[in-house]
């Protein structure tokens, strides 16, 4: 017998004569055995995945891997077919487009569907977190790429997640805003702590931003690598490096041979230079 459940943080089994021993904190995200399917479709076949409080971690997989059938089980917005599923009540989703509402300002979709106490303040304050207070009426066609993914984010933010769900909402912007855009959440995450989950195709952006790399295939967690690189991370470090290859080849993308490796060959003999004769020239 299946079961699905949200919030069960506070429930605990254990056995009549078990020992009393410190209570280890537990994680908000807990899947066990979770599967989806669609029809005839398995997406996610009994997987298992844990996330902890606070804790950073990024999602990669081929395409048609689950990944964002995973993240919308974990948002609340599909319903899985089996299993047992944890997620904190407390929860927000950052998609690829920014899905304002093209006729409320935007502090207005900052505060979209929420019912609180001083509204446009809060949405103020969110916004200045993002950078944008003073965009705050702007119309959603007046703003950037970047903009308009700060106010999405900052939608987020207002809501006070416990878990946060982004899905390759960097995907659509160019390089330099995608640097901000990666300095930026990872400012937000230090300050606000919540749970994170990225999905992403892009093996850097995993490395430079998470904790842990998950990689996805045929419905289930095929690796899960720690990264211990300190903060700010660069990408010419050697141990990044490492990652970096070692999450492609999971992916199925063959490197090539560096040239250190490769074995060495005769070197050919130098040619035989010879002085020009221009009486020897003819048209």
């Amino acid at each position: 017998m299946t079961t699905f459940s949200l919030n069960l943080g506070s429930v605990k089994a254990r056995h009549e004569d078990a020992v009393d021993a410190p209570a280890l904190p537990r994680s908000p995200v807990q899947a066990r055995q979770l599967s989806k399917r669609f029809g005839a479709n398995t997406i996610l076949d009994n997987l298992d995945l844990e996330i902890r409080a606070g804790e950073f971690v990024a999602l990669l997989g081929r395409s048609g891997s689950g990944k964002t059938t995973l993240l919308r089980a974990l948002a609340g917005l599909d319903r899985i077919s089996s299993g047992t599923l944890e997620v904190p009540q407390a929860r927000a989703a950052v998609f690829q487009e920014p899905r304002l509402m093209p006729w409320k300002r935007a502090w207005r979709n900052v505060t979209l569907g929420l019912k609180i106490d001083h509204p446009r303040q809060r949405a103020l304050a969110a916004l200045e977190e993002v950078g944008l207070a003073h965009r705050e009426n702007a119309w959603p066609a007046t703003l950037s790429g970047g903009e308009a993914q700060r106010v999405a984010l900052a939608r987020a933010l207002v809501r006070e997640p416990q878990l946060l769900l982004l899905d390759e909402p960097f995907a659509a912007l160019d390089a330099l805003t995608r640097i901000r855009m990666h300095q930026l959440i990872l400012s937000l995450w230090r300050q606000h702590r919540p749970s994170v989950l990225l999905v992403t195709h892009d093996v850097d952006e995993a490395v430079l931003l998470a904790d842990r790399v998950l990689v996805l295939e045929q419905g289930r967690i095929a690796a899960d690598i720690a990264i211990t690189q300190q903060r700010p991370r660069s990408a010419d470090a050697p141990r990044f490096q490492q990652v970096r290859a070692q999450l492609l080849q999971l992916l199925g993308v063959e490197l090539d041979t560096p040239a250190s490796a490769q074995p060495e060959t005769p070197a050919a003999p130098a040619p035989i230079i010879t002085p020009f004769n221009f009486s020897n020239f003819s048209i």
